[in-house]
């Protein structure tokens, strides 16, 4: 009795049947961990039914198109309407992992308009049902009623759960993802830690759920720089999914794929390439191929390709990216965009920079007709914009691109939001292209100021500020001044990054050519 096996492969037997044939591998008995972990699962299946469970089974090692077979089946045969909730609730969740947003949404509202009218206000399959809604809207970047939908979700439970249910983790952490999505990391993290703290409580120290605290708070240190932290937290996430999930599970590939983002943040792009190769190699097995997900490891590989300077590897790979997105998303949908965006980078890094500026357009073009008119990511395409510009030295046109951008952060972000650094840094750049040194030196000091009020002491967007400016006193003739300023982008440089990165050998050339000034 209750001997312990992993799940190895679910076939169906025959062609619409209702059977299953799963393949189970035998465990060791005195495997405590794995025991705990067997004991929660059936504690979250809960009383459900045996078809019940083999769905939620089928989810949780990956075989989602199995799944919805199933739930397609008990659907047509039910007439219970908290079942067709539940079975609304579960399509929606496939296709949300399937990328298929739009889907995703409908059977998430049908869902949730069964619970308004068959439910109490306070019912927990009510804050699913806007839970659910809320993951897909932060996804299609409708950030505003993604926290809407979240925010409900938390005043649901907060009225029947008790303190540290894991639910509530779930809304703690889905809020995170929102303000992390945002830009406002302090607030991210203060609800990452608040979902990690009750699952340390509650659940085995290797269940699936405690590695989705990991990936999010290592990828909130990824963001603001802390490579060593989110690296941290990333391998602890993999060492838990390695643990409990099937070989060619997409959370492995996941896990795969942020660490591949922090080996490439810290310049040591070997490592960066094993890591999204072995999450491309799972994404191929398990995802259809025209899956969003297969666009974003090809967009990773593009990155890493462009920063190590093949770059006929680099527009491949966005090709690549960019022909799935064409298949599988509408027309003006966000992340064509982003695909734009990142070839015409490559372009202007191979100094081709009327071809990076028409991929720029094309990206702000969607961007334009998809989003608010105040949103980020058409600073984003500004910026870019006014890089190729700048490049091409048409200053005039940089410099108005740059100001749009600026307008844009001013108006939707905080003071002190660092995407407002980076426009007072291209403004910087564009006068000291200009040789107004007086207003480059303004400007970007105004980027060191909030960089360092925002950002960790070694991250690498310091000592960006710091060599800028030591770029203007450079031409002003303070050499005194300059030398102080590189040391310091040196200093943060060697903490943050591998020895051999090239910021490191360009900082140190210049620091010996300025010593021969003084």
């Amino acid at each position: 009795m209750h001997t312990v096996f992993r799940v190895g492969a679910v076939k169906q037997l025959e062609n619409k049947s209702q059977l299953y044939q799963v393949e189970l591998r035998l465990t060791s008995d005195d495997d405590p961990q794995l025991r705990l972990l067997t004991d929660q699962i059936r504690k979250e299946a809960g009383d459900r039914t045996g078809w019940h469970k083999l769905g939620n089974l089928l989810l949780t090692i990956g075989q989602f198109n199995k799944a919805e077979e199933l739930y397609n089946v008990l659907l047509e045969q039910t007439s219970d309407e908290k079942e067709k909730a539940f079975y609304y609730n579960q399509l929606g969740y496939i296709r949300d992992t399937q990328g298929d947003y739009e889907k995703a949404i409908c059977y998430y509202e049908k869902a949730l308009e069964i619970c308004q009218q068959s439910l109490p206000s306070n019912h927990p399959a009510l804050a699913t049902a806007f839970n659910n809604i809320g993951v897909v809207y932060d996804r299609t970047g409708e950030y505003s009623k993604a926290l809407s939908s979240h925010e409900k979700t938390l005043e649901t439970n907060n009225k029947t759960l008790p303190l540290n249910d894991p639910r509530l983790a779930i809304s703690y952490n889905n809020i995170g993802l929102v303000y992390d999505n945002m830009r406002e990391y302090s607030k991210a993290l203060s609800f990452y830690k608040k979902a990690l703290e009750i699952r340390q409580k509650t659940l085995p120290s290797n269940h699936p759920d405690l590695a989705t605290s990991y990936n999010n708070i290592g990828l909130l240190y990824d963001n603001t720089g802390e490579y060593s932290n989110a690296l941290s937290f990333y391998e602890k996430a993999l060492e838990i999914y390695q643990k409990t999930l099937p070989t060619n599970h997409p959370s492995l590939a996941t896990s795969y794929n942020n660490i591949g983002s922090v080996y490439n943040n810290m310049g040591e792009y070997s490592k960066a390439l094993s890591s999204h190769e072995k999450a491309f190699e799972i994404q191929q097995k398990t995802l259809p191929s025209n899956h969003p997900h297969l666009a974003t490891s090809f967009n990773n590989i593009g990155n890493l390709y462009d920063k190590m300077g093949e770059y006929s590897k680099a527009i491949s790979s966005h090709e690549k990216a960019l022909a799935i997105k064409q298949k599988s998303l509408p027309p003006n949908y966000p992340l064509l965009a982003t695909s734009y965006n990142n070839i015409g980078l490559v372009y202007a890094n191979m100094g081709e920079y009327a071809k990076a500026l028409s991929y720029y357009e094309k990206a702000l073009q969607i961007r334009q007709k998809s989003l608010p008119s105040n949103h980020p990511d058409l600073a984003a395409s500004l910026n870019n914009i006014g890089g190729a510009y700048e490049k091409m030295e048409e200053y005039s046109k940089a410099l108005l691109s740059y100001e749009k951008a600026l307008e844009i952060c001013q108006k939707t972000l905080p003071a002190n939001h660092p995407l407002l650094a980076t426009s007072y840094n291209n403004i910087g750049s564009v006068y000291d292209n200009m040789d107004e040194y007086s207003k480059a030196l303004s400007f970007y000091k105004k980027a060191l100021e909030i960089r360092q009020q925002t950002l960790p002491s070694n991250h690498p967007d310091l000592a960006t500020s710091y060599n800028n400016i030591s770029s203007v006193y450079y031409n002003m003739g303070d050499y005194s001044k300059t030398l102080s300023y590189l040391k310091r982008a040196l200093d943060i440089w060697q903490r943050a990054l591998p020895p051999t990165h090239p910021n490191i050998k360009t900082v140190k050339k210049n620091i010996e050519i300025v010593k021969d000034k003084l």
